[in-house]
């Protein structure tokens, strides 16, 4: 529904348009922007508009563009959060998540007696063994809460799970297969870990309910709603919903569509998801989606994921590779989740009809895959703004970035990793020396690549305020500062939620400044970020959006009270 043209007032209005930084208001007709400046000017230029305070005493932003999350943090919440950081839930309810391995197995017990069917499964999510010295979870752990119920643990990665022997058993695999990814004890038999999604679908009937979840208009709308509250404007579901059907896509397109969404949704579609025939029909297929495209759902792009995750062991390390065990012996390389040959066929044919694809490498193993892949492509076929964009990039050295900076790419790096597991990876998985450079946002900027940074929500929690406080601090969970000389200002911060992000979607020319001509999407904070103290920014309220001209006020629905951080 078209929304009358009314002038809204702000305390400030911070454009992120270097020709014209700062206002005091912003002329809106419909879904666009009109003009920004003073009430005068825009009185003078448009007309005796009706002034809008509802933000007047407030800070109205572009509007946050998380260019990398899951709709899974809308869907995960059918189940039990079992995760280290307290999170709130999306009813606003606080979630104290598992501290310990007992409080973990206190709480399993807990949930095994309130279930009454006896073969209905057991799932809990967010667990990270990785936070627990000594020995890693395994199915002897779940087996004493039950030998009979099978039990999922759904690893906060979401690269991985552990189940229990019933879980096992039921399956066919208690005793050994041949899939990878599945390690094994002294005795030669699984241990119950399963590492990556073609073990993790060993557990059968838990995967199946897990990714149903995702055609699940519910937690869509959840998802939507989560992302309203810590003042998200545009998010993307990069590349866990099937886009196969007709009603896939009706799925996402139409429900953006009703009146009242908060939010623009851009699900990106990920070949591996269901999809058949040769790379040339896929990309077909991409192209033909764009066509299914509406105001408030953008269809068109491509997500492919190469590796794992750091903290899980499963991603693809150049050596000198992972830390070793805590008793010496080497930790094997991670796990290709699409053959070099195949994701080779799939990035070409997707290149060749000017499909911007997304690629999640975590180690820099895979990102030298990903770079020799893209000039590959480009040598063959020349395509001068194609926008591929490295999603991850944790380990990327400086003379990676540089070899994206000569071919035209972007990175999303994933600056929550810092605070959530940058102890870990420090002490654990790589050392201090290439902890210190992960997530590096300063040799992006270095190295003139353009980057945005992002939550991957359901990993971590939704909140481009959270995510830019990890961006310019750089401070772990146990108050450290990992890597301080890869700290980032606070405007360039700014820029990689907002028109950065909007950029890798092909969505700058509408989307991520405050400008006239742009999309009328903000969002209203209690303070400017650039004011105030660096360890401060993810704690500003966001008192609301307004999306498409259409104004959504702090504290209406389903999530009303979710705060960006645990």
């Amino acid at each position: 529904m078209d929304q009358p043209a009314v002038i809204h007032r702000a305390r400030r209005v911070v454009t992120l348009d270097p020709a014209f930084p700062t206002a005091e208001a912003v002329a809106v007709r419909g879904d666009r922007i009109l003009g920004v400046g003073s009430v005068d000017e825009m009185t003078a230029a448009w007309g005796a508009l009706p002034v809008d305070d509802t933000f007047a005493d407030d800070v109205l932003l572009p509007g946050f563009v998380e260019a990398h999350a899951h709709s899974l943090e809308g869907a995960v919440w059918a189940w039990n959060y079992a995760g280290y950081f307290p999170r709130l839930g999306p009813d606003g309810e606080p979630r104290q998540g598992c501290q310990t391995f007992e409080s973990l197995i206190d709480l399993l017990r807990r949930l095994d007696a309130e279930l009454e069917d006896p073969d209905e499964s057991l799932i809990v999510w967010g667990f990270d063994p990785i936070y627990f010295p000594g020995e890693r979870l395994a199915a002897r752990h779940l087996d004493v809460v039950s030998t009979t119920r099978p039990i999922c643990v759904l690893h906060a990665s979401l690269h991985l799970v552990t189940v229990n022997t019933a879980l096992m058993e039921r399956e066919g695999f208690a005793d050994g297969t041949d899939v990878e990814g599945v390690p094994v004890g002294g005795d030669g038999r699984p241990i119950g870990e399963l590492q990556e999604p073609p073990a993790m679908s060993l557990a059968r009937a838990e995967m199946i309910a897990l990714w149903s979840a995702l055609g699940d208009p519910a937690a869509i709308r959840r998802f939507a709603d989560m992302a309203r509250v810590v003042g998200c404007t545009t998010v993307t579901e990069l590349g866990g919903a099937r886009l196969v059907k007709d009603a896939d896509v009706a799925l996402w397109a139409d429900l953006a569509s009703t009146d009242g969404f908060p939010v623009r949704l851009v699900p990106l579609l990920n070949p591996s998801r269901g999809h058949t025939g040769t790379p040339d029909e896929i990309a077909r297929e991409v192209v033909d989606l764009r066509a299914r495209s509406n105001p408030k759902c953008r269809f068109g792009l491509v997500k492919m994921v190469l590796d794992g995750s750091i903290q899980g062991f499963t991603a693809r390390l150049n050596p000198p590779g992972y830390l070793p065990h805590p008793d010496g012996t080497e930790r094997p390389n991670g796990i290709w989740l699409l053959e070099p040959e195949q994701f080779a066929a799939w990035f070409e044919a997707f290149h060749r009809a000017h499909v911007t694809v997304h690629t999640h490498v975590n180690g820099d193993q895979s990102v030298d895959l990903l770079l020799d892949t893209v000039e590959a492509a480009l040598a063959d076929h020349s395509w001068f703004d194609h926008r591929h964009t490295a999603q991850h990039t944790q380990l990327t050295t400086p003379s990676q970035y540089r070899r994206m900076a000569a071919m035209g790419m972007s990175a999303n790096i994933f600056s929550n990793h810092i605070f959530y597991w940058g102890d870990q990876h420090r002490a654990v998985t790589v050392g201090p020396d290439r902890a210190a450079r992960m997530d590096a946002c300063a040799t992006a900027d270095r190295e003139g690549v353009r980057y945005s940074i992002h939550s991957d929500a359901s990993v971590t929690p939704l909140g481009s305020l959270h995510t830019m406080w990890c961006a310019v601090n750089r401070v772990t969970a146990s108050g450290d500062v990992l890597g301080p000389d890869e700290r980032i200002p606070v405007e360039r911060a700014l820029r990689a939620v907002t028109v950065d992000a909007a950029h890798q979607l092909r969505l700058d020319h509408e989307l991520g400044t405050i400008q006239a001509g742009k999309l009328a999407d903000f969002v209203a904070l209690s303070d400017d970020p650039h004011d105030v103290d660096p360890m401060t920014i993810r704690d500003i309220a966001v008192r609301g959006t307004v999306v498409g001209g259409e104004t959504h006020r702090r504290g209406s629905g389903a999530a009303a009270e979710l705060r960006p951080h645990g």
